[in-house]
């Protein structure tokens, strides 16, 4: 698609976990792929070489900056909702000094589009400069933070305070397992955007030195609490070699720790054969483009939880961990449960990447897009 003369898209990423910046990813390597010369601006407070490892041929550039808050976590299981109020709450009392700031922004560097996944603030700032604007997600913040209204009166508050800026998008690409996110007043759905990786086993061997002969187990949080009788009681579990992508790392016969910087993300899941982790977009959509079995576990005070474990059990083969049973390592049961599980009973579209780029360069040069 054409881009001569076009000024640079600002994409702003939460930083709320990993998931946001890996679909932004999937997203970045469509658009490049697309519009070779398009100049694109990463706006997040996810760490730029996050970017690097998994966009080698079309890394943005980078400006650090936090637009939203998320949900305050005590690890990658457990939100902490009270912690996460007072920062939402400064944040959005300096609101229109921060869109103001924004927008000056967006001026000065000549961009051409905004693109939010998708915090309120950036999408108000486009419409205060009148360049397009888009977001994209599977669920908004005004949808999770609403379920905490009985909690404090301010909840209430900051909810509008997001819809009012969720208002100001052109256009919502709107990924699968989602909320119906009827905030936008324009919405088009594309598919799963994660795409397979290279499943490159004996690379992932020889980096780590595990036993390409046992079945493959990865974990994929970014932190988990384990003791140390956690830790003893699976690395006894001798048939399984269990992965962590660092920095999470563990120093334990039967648990290696590959290198994000040396072997992409997506690659050392295609490697594996089983996961484990907590639902999330990111993950799940990961699973279903390589086709790979996963363990889920228990997410406390996130409204998405339902949703993606419909589509866990939609379209992978699935078994469920309790949390108690994850903390103490025991997760000989649920291993066993995921090996003897069967088919999923429905399949899901790929290409949301390509789909998604294709609206948002559409949304830019002002062409028909469809949608609701």
């Amino acid at each position: 698609m054409r881009v001569k003369d076009a000024g640079p898209i600002a994409y702003y990423v939460t930083a709320h976990g990993y998931g946001h910046g890996a679909r932004t990813c999937d997203i970045l390597r469509a658009l490049h792929r697309l519009a070779p010369e398009q100049e694109v601006i990463v706006i997040t407070h996810l760490p730029p070489a996050f970017f690097a490892s998994r966009l080698p041929d079309a890394c943005p550039h980078f400006r650090a900056g936090a637009f939203d808050v998320g949900l305050a976590q005590l690890d990658s299981i457990r939100a902490d909702v009270d912690a996460t109020l007072a920062p939402l709450r400064a944040l959005y009392r300096g609101r229109r000094e921060t869109v103001r700031r924004e927008a000056e922004f967006l001026r000065e560097a000549g961009v051409s589009m905004v693109v939010a996944d998708i915090p309120a603030l950036p999408l108000e700032a486009a419409r205060a400069v009148g360049c397009p604007a888009a977001a994209v997600g599977n669920f908004g913040w005004n949808w999770i933070y609403g379920a905490y209204r009985e909690r404090d009166p301010a909840w209430g508050e900051i909810v509008e305070a997001i819809e009012d800026g969720y208002r100001c998008a052109d256009l919502l690409v709107r990924l699968p397992f989602s909320e119906p996110m009827t905030i936008f007043p324009r919405r088009v759905d594309v598919g799963v955007t994660a795409s397979p990786g290279r499943p490159d086993r004996a690379r992932l061997a020889a980096m780590t030195g595990a036993d390409p002969e046992r079945t493959w187990v990865l974990l994929s949080f970014t932190s988990l609490g384990w003791e140390a009788e956690a830790i003893r009681r699976v690395a006894a579990l001798r048939q399984y070699a269990f992965f962590t992508v660092l920095p999470l790392a563990w120093q334990a016969a039967s648990l290696y720790a590959a290198d994000p910087a040396d072997m992409a993300f997506s690659d050392i899941l295609a490697a594996c054969d089983i996961v484990v982790s907590k639902p999330g977009y990111g993950i799940v959509a990961e699973c279903v483009a390589n086709q790979k079995p996963l363990v889920y576990a228990d997410r406390s005070h996130f409204l998405e939880y339902p949703i993606l474990v419909e589509a866990i059990q939609d379209f992978l083969v699935h078994a469920h961990v309790p949390v108690a049973d994850l903390y103490a390592g025991r997760l000989e049961d649920a291993l066993a449960d995921v090996a003897a599980a069967p088919p999923p009973p429905k399949r899901i579209a790929l290409g949301g990447a390509d789909e998604a780029a294709h609206a948002l360069l559409s949304l830019r040069c002002g062409a028909d897009i469809g949608g609701a």
